[in-house]
């Protein structure tokens, strides 16, 4: 046991240390190429920033997988790999060409249809929630067709604010990682723990970063959210090791997986709907996400991040919370419903009241925000000065 969990951590550092070793490559490439996000009336930073961090990550990603042999231990990394690397060809034409979201909508479709012609690579069982287990063949397509593609676009509409997507990811990869290891899936734990690491060395340098400062880009987000996306497909599909090895214990893995990413899924449901309310398109671009309204109080980016973060640990806190006084697989689920419309839809709205009318309220809390403000303060620049010295 002692052996694989220094296996498994060893997986991680090497996907760290690949990517550390090869972002500055591709951040030269990207400027070199003009491969860079502007600053828009929609962005939030004041200058060009590089992208395709996306690529290092991914080779981070595939360098830490093999060296923990986890594509021998598991066939089925093969297709999710294969889709990994269409997305990344995908959001890196984005990144460079700017496609028409329409396309890159249909070919994610495509992506996640292919990867489900492996069999029972699907969102097939709901592991006796609400007295349902395996369901039929087209209910299992088109429902992971509809998370596969709703989870991709939820993370990448994250990629707003320093750190943020990045940090998302990398929790919900630890997590799924502790998951894994538990039940003894030990390749899935070595290929979660390799995209954890993989992500850390970006999102010191996303955020600390001056000049290595770098932005993971569409082809970034796009194979984050395919990944954290399989971990939750693998997690619920028929005979999964998780639920075999947790069947006892009466855990709703379906809102453990919900819980994971609560917040960015229903933040991108409450946008997305109320664009369409106004008879926009869902994709046009806004201001209206949660990680806007933080800046809008005042909180700046690390600040911003952070605080999601928190909020969606404190999603996960309530279901585990719920488990733990015996609710049932339908209260666990219900309890990270209702924490998550708190936070990404009632939330949003009383602090966007209070922000329209200006009220003594959110003047108080904009003291608050810029209080804790610790950009321009001496252990910034101390972790400022460490990351971009490889860069020198």
């Amino acid at each position: 046991m002692r052996l694989t969990i220094l296996h498994i951590l060893a997986s991680m550092l090497v996907s760290f240390l690949a990517v550390e070793l090869i972002s500055p490559l591709t951040r030269r490439v990207a400027v070199k190429c003009g491969v860079l996000d502007n600053p828009q009336s929609r962005k939030l930073q004041r200058a060009p920033v590089p992208l395709l961090g996306g690529v290092a990550v991914f080779f981070g990603i595939v360098f830490g997988a093999c060296f923990s042999r986890a594509f021998f231990g598991s066939g089925m990394l093969y297709p999710i790999m294969l889709g990994a690397i269409v997305c990344l060809y995908l959001g890196t034409l984005d990144d460079i060409l700017g496609l028409s979201p329409y396309t890159r909508f249909l070919m994610e479709i495509l992506v996640v249809v292919a990867m489900m012609s492996v069999k029972d690579y699907a969102i097939n069982d709901f592991h006796g929630l609400w007295g349902v287990h395996r369901i039929p063949d087209w209910a299992a397509w088109l429902l992971t067709i509809l998370t596969v593609v709703g989870i991709i676009n939820a993370i990448n509409l994250l990629d707003g604010v320093d750190g943020l997507s990045s940090g998302f990811c990398m929790m919900a990869s630890l997590m799924f990682c502790y998951v894994f290891f538990r039940s003894g899936d030990y390749s899935w734990s070595a290929f979660s723990a390799a995209t954890s690491g993989a992500l850390f060395p970006f999102f010191l340098h996303n955020v600390f970063g001056k000049k290595s400062k770098i932005f993971l880009g569409d082809g970034g987000t796009l194979v984050a959210g395919l990944l954290i996306a399989s971990f939750i497909i693998r997690t619920l599909q028929t005979n999964s090791p998780v639920e075999n090895y947790f069947h006892q214990d009466r855990i709703s893995f379906v809102a453990f997986s919900l819980a994971s990413l609560a917040v960015p899924i229903f933040d991108t449901l409450r946008v997305m709907g109320a664009r369409i309310v106004r008879g926009h398109s869902p994709f046009d671009a806004d201001k209206t996400h949660l990680h806007h309204l933080f800046i809008e109080m005042g909180f700046s980016h690390i600040g911003t991040t952070l605080r999601i973060l928190l909020l969606n640990t404190l999603v996960v806190l309530c279901w585990w919370i719920s488990f733990l006084c015996g609710a049932s697989l339908e209260v666990q689920l219900y309890v990270v419903v209702g924490v998550a419309l708190l936070i990404s839809w009632v939330f949003y709205a009383f602090m966007m009241w209070h922000i329209r009318h200006d009220t003594p309220y959110i003047r108080h809390v904009r003291r608050i925000a810029y209080a804790t403000h610790i950009e321009r303060k001496g252990i910034w620049f101390i972790l400022q000065r460490i990351v971009d010295k490889f860069y020198e």
